[in-house]
């Protein structure tokens, strides 16, 4: 089969297509023949020797993909049906071998290419918001890079779940998609401090920056706030200030996906399915995918969503 291979591990757009082996099976996986595979901010880590695939995971790039079953192995699965996959690698392929478990199906009304935009960050935003900060009603969220791919999909089911929203972002036609996807509060950082508006105030915050924002972070949250870390733009060491977090019963949370076991996945793939398809299939959220590119111009897509002007999502063609 054809895939993407990083050919020089010094260059990170050295993105080449060229033939490799196809995946074996493994006992619960099925071959999956990729029509389209998501594009995330993971696979240029990866390609920066910053993000390595967990033990055992496929060295090629690829966090999410779609298509169809090809073999189902000793699954139940019936070849030939359109599925969604959350991967731990593998995706940027022409097959790609599946735990069962990771598994969803193409939510209805959707193609292949608008599942394999939302598989990935629909299962990052439903595991944080849903599972670890128990969002709701009535309660403010704090999405920080409300313009990327996370952020668009956090904006949208946090509004279905009755959270009042507030955003940053870096430029105004960001801002302005926050606004058309819900959000309520807009904030530039490159122009204002958000903690001059937000500070004390926020139930939940959805942070990609990291060490950067940790003290901001900690004065924007209420009492019983929960700061829950998904990335590290802004570094990886900071102080915190048990002064400031204790009386206020603070929760400080990391968490990621891709690094998570089997049982851990097919848990959070099954809540996303039965909580975030059905706001997708009626609309309530709505994918963001904001441009695909052939398989071969992986590296061209990388460059695009480094670039900062990518809003949503980007998906690579098989």
């Amino acid at each position: 089969m054809k895939a993407i291979v990083q050919t020089d591990p010094q260059e990170r757009r050295s993105l080449e297509l060229r033939e490799v082996e196809v995946p074996k099976l493994r006992s619960g996986e099925v071959l999956v023949k990729v029509q389209a595979a998501g594009v995330n901010r993971g696979d240029i880590l990866q390609t920066m020797g910053a993000y390595p695939p967990p033990p055992g995971a496929s060295e090629i790039l690829g966090l999410e993909a779609a298509g169809t079953i090809a073999d189902a192995g000793d699954t139940n699965w019936e070849v030939g049906t359109e599925v969604g996959c959350l991967l731990a690698g593998g995706g940027y392929a022409e097959y790609v071998a599946v735990p069962q478990g990771q598994l969803l199906p193409v939510p209805e009304g959707f193609s292949v290419e608008e599942t394999a935009a939302v598989v990935e960050v629909g299962c990052t935003v439903w595991s944080n918001l849903g599972i670890e900060a128990g969002l709701h009603e009535g309660q403010r969220i704090l999405i920080h890079g409300g313009g990327g791919g996370v952020g668009t999909f956090a904006i949208q089911v946090a509004k279905a779940l009755g959270a009042e929203v507030a955003v940053t972002a870096g430029s105004q036609e960001k801002l302005d998609r926050c606004r058309e996807l819900g959000a309520d509060i807009l904030i530039n950082y490159k122009e204002h401090d958000f903690v001059e508006e937000l500070k004390g105030s926020c139930d939940v915050i959805l942070d990609i920056i990291g060490a950067k924002y940790l003290e901001k972070n900690m004065k924007c949250l209420a009492k019983d706030g929960k700061l829950i870390i998904i990335g590290m733009q802004g570094g990886t060491k900071a102080e915190i200030n048990l002064g400031a977090m204790l009386p206020k019963r603070l929760t400080i949370q990391g968490t990621t996906l891709r690094a998570r076991d089997l049982e851990d996945k097919a848990q959070i793939v099954a809540g996303t399915v039965e909580n975030v398809w059905p706001m997708l299939e009626d609309g309530r959220v709505k994918h963001a995918l904001h441009a695909t590119y052939p398989l071969a111009d992986a590296a061209q897509a990388h460059t695009a969503l480094d670039s900062g002007e990518v809003t949503g999502t980007l998906v690579l063609t098989v």
